[in-house]
């Protein structure tokens, strides 16, 4: 069994007992990225020389007794998220070239427990997609099938968990951007609650629905990660204060009595076949643990894509007006005054999908436009808000498919932006509601990975995980990746 392909907490143990260095395990993922990444183009930048420099320092730790549960673990961390001397892109050529003078929170969270960082992670350009063929500069491709996208937008991170290129790796979910990629590349992914992860040094997309979560190899792993990246952050006025869990107490086989509510809104049309019965077949796993099955409906679901495609792109257009040309970030080459130099700026910098919600995100917020579309969108969100709180008066979590469809081909949405945004159909209702929602492989259609999503109560997270790791434990999920060679 290769370093590369072992969990977390099997890594962890390794460490514990100095059966294996940091140093040798840094070694082994980097051995791998450089056999694997040539075919899944998961990375924009690989940090060789400060991993193996944070390696000798975790071994140095352990040495000393000051380890922690991710002392010397490897992880691979999104674009967009900010990495003290390190570049980060977005994966855009406005910021082809930007180096953050600091670090988000959560890296340096994970960086004062002894985490070595490999490299950062490509994705749809300033998160805006669901295929990761938005970026700038490469394509991922899906480890299980490399003519196939890996999901969006944080596909980079997903595809590098799939292809063990670091034991875990961050991402950000405005829409879905965790789950749907999790799903498509048949690892666990994880959208906490808004406001338990700091957003501090995340570049904003759109800042009432972005949340920062993890990427694992299982359940476990998941819940190690997320003790140590939730907390409040007096930096994020959208941080919560909350009392801090043990999230690996939560995880146990016992799921007799759980009330599991089931919406039909979630098997409606778009559904592929295969994946809308291996998801059936899951809840019937989950029944036979003992868990009680509850159908339920959440009636204003169906609007929830385009509240959100409304809302999203509003706050992109706010966001993203910083980038002119003046203060960071690309600047046009010739110009003829300011406002040229604004309007070529941002043409040059920008890509097709960034531009398209730039426009739709102006539009909906223009005078005359506003109450209609924006307006509008902000009153069915606490629509939804409101059936997933009646919902949850029936059952204790909500599951369903991450994804309508197992990955599709490289370039079969490419010219069809209505048909890409229908990947997050089932997920983008969470972030409008605010909630947490994990996706986890269940099985296998047309021998591509099928995600199970699991919703959960603001907060709830350890339920959530509860029956994660439940089904985990029945389901043993062990299909691996063949498409790149040599996988797990």
């Amino acid at each position: 069994m290769e370093l590369y392909s072992l969990t977390i907490h099997e890594l962890r143990e390794l460490l514990k007992k100095r059966e294996v260095s940091a140093l040798e395990v840094t070694k082994s993922y980097l051995e791998r990225i450089k056999e694997v990444e040539p075919k899944i183009d998961a990375l924009i930048t690989i940090t060789e020389d400060f991993a193996l420099q944070r390696a000798k320092e975790a071994d140095e730790k352990i040495k000393n007794g000051e380890d922690t549960a991710l002392t010397g673990i490897p992880v691979i961390i999104k674009d967009n998220i900010s990495t003290e001397g390190i570049k980060t892109t977005c994966s855009s050529k406005m910021l082809e070239n930007y180096i953050p003078p600091y670090n988000a929170t959560v890296v340096e969270k994970l960086l004062e427990e002894g985490v070595i960082i490999l490299g950062k992670s490509n994705l749809d350009e300033f998160a805006m997609g669901s295929s990761t063929e938005n970026s700038a500069f490469k394509t991922t491709k899906n480890p299980w099938d490399l003519s196939r996208v890996p999901g969006g937008s944080s596909g980079g991170s997903a595809a590098a968990i799939a292809a063990d290129e670091a034991a875990f790796a961050l991402g950000s979910d405005t829409g879905g951007s965790i789950r749907q990629p999790a799903s498509l590349c048949g690892v666990v992914g994880m959208k906490p609650t808004y406001g338990l992860v700091s957003r501090y040094g995340l570049v904003a997309f759109a800042s009432s629905l972005d949340q920062i979560g993890p990427f694992t190899k299982d359940v476990t792993d998941c819940a190690i990660v997320l003790n140590t990246i939730i907390g409040h952050d007096p930096k994020d006025s959208t941080s919560l204060k909350i009392d801090k869990p043990d999230y690996t107490s939560y995880l146990k086989e016992d799921i007799k009595g759980l009330r599991i509510g089931v919406a039909k809104e979630f098997f409606g049309e778009g559904i592929e076949e295969g994946v809308k019965e291996t998801v059936q077949e899951s809840i019937k796993v989950l029944q036979d643990l003992g868990a009680e099955i509850i159908d339920i409906s959440i009636p204003y679901v169906e609007y929830a894509l385009p509240a959100y495609y409304i809302i999203a792109s509003a706050e992109a257009s706010s966001n993203l007006a910083r980038y002119d040309g003046i203060r960071y970030g690309h600047i046009a080459g010739k110009y003829e005054d300011l406002i040229d130099m604004y309007m070529v700026t941002r043409s040059e910098g920008f890509g097709k999908e960034v531009k398209r919600r730039i426009m739709l995100g102006t539009y909906a917020l223009s005078s005359g436009y506003y109450d209609a579309y924006y307006k509008k969108a902000l009153k069915v969100r606490t629509l939804i808000k409101n059936d997933f709180e009646k919902a949850f008066e029936k059952c204790d979590v909500i599951i369903g498919p991450t994804s309508p469809t197992v990955a599709f081909k490289i370039g079969e949405r490419a010219n069809d932006p209505l048909a890409m945004y229908l990947a997050d159909i089932y997920t983008v209702s969470v972030n409008i509601a605010g909630l947490p929602g994990i996706s986890i492989p269940c099985g296998l259609s047309d021998g591509l990975p099928v995600g199970l999503q699991i919703i959960g109560r603001h907060f709830d997270e350890g339920k959530i995980l509860n029956v994660a790791y439940a089904f985990e434990q029945a389901n043993k999920f062990n299909a691996k990746p063949q498409a790149i060679g040599g996988a797990r």
